[in-house]
C-alpha cells in the first residue's frame, strides 16, 4: 500500500537528554558512594546508617505534608466549583510537586540527594526552581508541533473566560455530514446543559 509520503531511511538524531542522562545517573551515583563511604571513614558506619535512616523518615513527613496539602487544596477547589463560585487559580512556582520531590530526594539513600531535597524545602529556592520548570514547560509546549502530544496538551489547557463550555454539534453548511463512528455511544448526543 503507497501513501506517497516518502519514508526516510536516515536514523533519527538522538536527544540531549537521551545521551547524557545516563551517564549523569552513574555520575550521581558514583558520587553518592564515593561521599558515604568518606563520611563512613570519618564518622563510623553508624552514622552513616542514621544519616540514611533520618533522611527516610524526614522525607516521608515530608511526602505525607505535602499530600495532605494538596488533597485539602483539591477538596476546597471542588467545595468552590459546587458552590458556583471561580476556583482560586494555583501559585504559580510553589506548590506541592516539588515539595514531594524534596521528600523524595530525602528519601534516596545518599548525601547529595539529601542537600537537593533540603534545598527544595527553602521556600524561595522551591519558588525559584518552580518558576524556572514552568517557564521552560511552556515554551517546550508552545513550540509542539501540530498533531503531537504537546500540541494536545496546550489545547487542553486554553481557558474559557466565563468557565462554561457548551456541548454541541457542529453542522456543515455543505450538507455533508462527518460519517458516523459505530460503537456503543455513536447515537448519544448529551443534551444541552442552561
Amino acid at each position: 500500500m503507497t501513501t506517497g509520503v516518502p519514508l526516510s531511511t536516515a536514523p533519527r538524531r538522538r536527544s540531549r537528554a537521551r545521551t547524557f542522562l545516563p551517564l549523569a545517573v552513574a555520575a550521581w551515583l558514583i558520587l553518592e558512594i564515593w561521599l558515604l563511604s568518606l563520611v563512613a571513614g570519618a564518622a563510623g558506619g553508624l552514622t552513616v546508617a542514621a544519616l540514611l535512616a533520618g533522611g527516610i523518615v524526614l522525607g516521608a513527613v515530608v511526602i505525607k505534608r505535602a499530600g495532605r496539602r494538596a488533597f485539602k487544596n483539591l477538596a476546597n477547589t471542588f467545595q468552590q466549583a459546587q458552590q458556583g463560585q471561580q476556583p482560586a487559580p494555583q501559585q504559580p512556582g510553589g506548590g506541592n510537586g516539588l515539595t514531594m520531590l524534596a521528600g523524595l530526594l530525602l528519601m534516596l539513600p545518599g548525601l547529595l540527594s539529601d542537600a537537593v531535597g533540603l534545598l527544595l524545602l527553602v521556600p524561595p529556592v522551591r519558588a525559584w526552581t518552580g518558576r524556572r520548570l514552568s517557564g521552560s514547560l511552556e515554551r517546550k509546549m508552545a513550540a509542539a508541533p501540530a498533531g503531537s502530544f504537546g500540541d494536545a496538551f496546550q489545547q487542553a489547557r486554553i481557558h474559557h473566560p466565563d468557565g462554561k463550555v457548551v456541548q454541541g454539534e457542529v453542522i456543515r453548511e455543505d450538507g455533508q455530514q462527518p460519517p458516523q463512528q459505530p460503537g456503543p455511544d455513536a447515537g448519544y448526543r448529551p443534551p444541552l446543559a442552561p
